[in-house]
């Protein structure tokens, strides 16, 4: 497929919660097994990648924390796509409008680097199939195999191995960031497998989705990285106790934090914890589930 110098194409990059995380332990590669219920929100960057002359890579965005060279994920998702899609090698302009978090658990830049894959795949290589574009993704980072997915879905192994689940039921997502970064390494080094009090229903929660079942999903919403957190990140646990108050049905850090996100029976209710919870924090989205084929 041929495209002219300076068509641009755009792909929205959409956020992840955690309705659940369980590590079930190490691996001998160094990483750790992991059993995790992923859902998409509506939050999202937009991806926008201009096809030019030679085989150069750009990266822009309106955010400073978002680096412009070989770290950036988007930028290595195109280096791996270009090697291994069987494609001949384009020059690309990506542009990251970011209204994820940075560094908040929620995938923002896998989702960015899954975002790219897509757009590749679509503009370039339409017959190459999910599974093959998912593999590249695994190439990359941990978490890209599911941005290329998204929706609702069981994420095993290093969170590579996929399994679709039943969508979310009709909910409202209120996401509360404190103004500080938490180390995934360090939770991690934290994690004592044996003294880890609680575990999620992985089981159970999966049930609740075939059954189409909001407050059974709610009732068993988990993340085991809120046991081993450091004191001097309470501030998550109260915002977590905050929007238990302000009507949550449930309410829970996503990924390595330090967002919190609540699940609301009304994008009504949403918006009167929100309210509340912007007189003490910045970054407060009210957002939605995001369901349907991404492809």
């Amino acid at each position: 497929m041929t495209l002219e110098r300076g068509y641009t194409a755009a792909e929205p990059a959409y956020g992840k919660i955690n309705l659940s995380l369980d590590i079930l332990g190490k691996r001998e590669d160094g990483y750790h097994e992991m059993c995790m219920v992923m859902q998409s929100v509506a939050l999202s960057d937009t991806v926008s990648c201009t096809f030019r002359d030679g085989e150069e890579l750009a990266v822009e965005s309106n955010s400073p924390y978002v680096p412009p060279d070989g770290r950036n994920i988007a930028w290595r998702a195109a280096e791996a796509f270009f090697a291994a899609a069987g494609v001949p090698r384009r020059g690309l302009a990506i542009q990251i409008a970011k209204r994820i978090p940075v560094s908040a658990g929620m995938a923002g830049g896998s989702s960015d680097g899954a975002a790219v894959l897509r757009l590749l795949r679509r503009e370039l290589a339409p017959g190459l199939s999910q599974e093959a574009l998912e593999e590249i993704g695994a190439s990359v980072g941990s978490d890209v195999p599911y941005c290329v997915r998204g929706t609702t879905a069981l994420a095993r192994g290093r969170g590579e191995v996929l399994t679709d689940l039943p969508p979310l039921p009709p909910c409202a997502v209120l996401l509360c960031k404190p103004d500080f970064p938490i180390s995934t390494p360090e939770l991690f080094a934290a994690v004592r497998l044996r003294r880890l009090r609680f575990h999620p229903d992985t089981a159970g929660l999966r049930r609740a989705l075939e059954q189409g079942d909001l407050e059974g999903v709610c009732r068993r919403v988990y993340n085991v990285f809120e046991d081993v957190l450091p004191k001097r990140f309470g501030q998550v646990l109260e915002i977590k106790r905050a929007m238990l108050d302000l009507g949550a049905m449930a309410a829970s850090m996503t990924g390595s934090g330090p967002t919190v996100f609540g699940i609301y029976g009304t994008p009504e209710a949403a918006r009167r914890a929100a309210e509340a919870l912007r007189r003490d924090f910045r970054q407060v989205y009210v957002t939605e589930p995001v369901q349907g084929d991404f492809f």
